[in-house]
């Protein structure tokens, strides 16, 4: 690999230090947490639509990523160039809510085996496991409306550019 610019090693210290920058590695460490918290244990029914969201999200959430660290937004058709900045926040409020219905069901599945914390309880337990999701989700969904909020307002205040 060729050595880079100092221009360009510069452009990607700037972005992971931008609050951007900083709230996609954290978007991405808690939906990969989330996603190998599910995936690593049994699980049934509703949980399906956890991962889904989780891994769907943890996909989109790295290409935004990887795009803007590069600079290729401009490249992406019809969402790119000057429009990167609302496609990134529809993008983060989009996650939110899908998130949002991602802890009503973690928490209505945690609640339902509160039984299995008992003392005495012989079988295998997903208690544990459904609550840590649970917190994963919280998590990821306060980071993505942080991120969503945070590129509404500087929608609003006329910036073009994620950085």
């Amino acid at each position: 690999m060729p050595p880079q610019p100092p221009q360009v090693r510069k452009r990607y210290l700037e972005f992971f230090k931008s609050f951007y920058g900083v709230l996609r590695v954290l978007q991405i460490l808690l939906g990969a947490g989330l996603w190998a918290t599910i995936a690593a244990n049994k699980y049934e029914g509703a949980i399906h639509f956890v991962l889904f969201v989780a891994v769907l999200f943890w996909l989109l959430t790295l290409a935004l990523f990887f795009l803007t660290l590069l600079g290729k937004q401009d490249l992406v058709p019809l969402v790119g160039g000057e429009r990167w900045l609302v496609t990134n926040a529809l993008h983060d409020l989009v996650a939110t809510l899908l998130y949002l219905a991602a802890i009503g069901i973690m928490i209505s599945k945690t609640q339902e085996k509160t039984f299995c914390t008992l003392e005495h309880y012989q079988h295998s337990c997903p208690y544990w496991v459904y609550l840590t999701a649970s917190v994963f989700c919280c998590l990821c969904a306060a980071a993505y409306l942080l991120s969503a909020v945070y590129g509404w307002c500087r929608k609003c205040l006329g910036e073009q550019t994620v950085v």
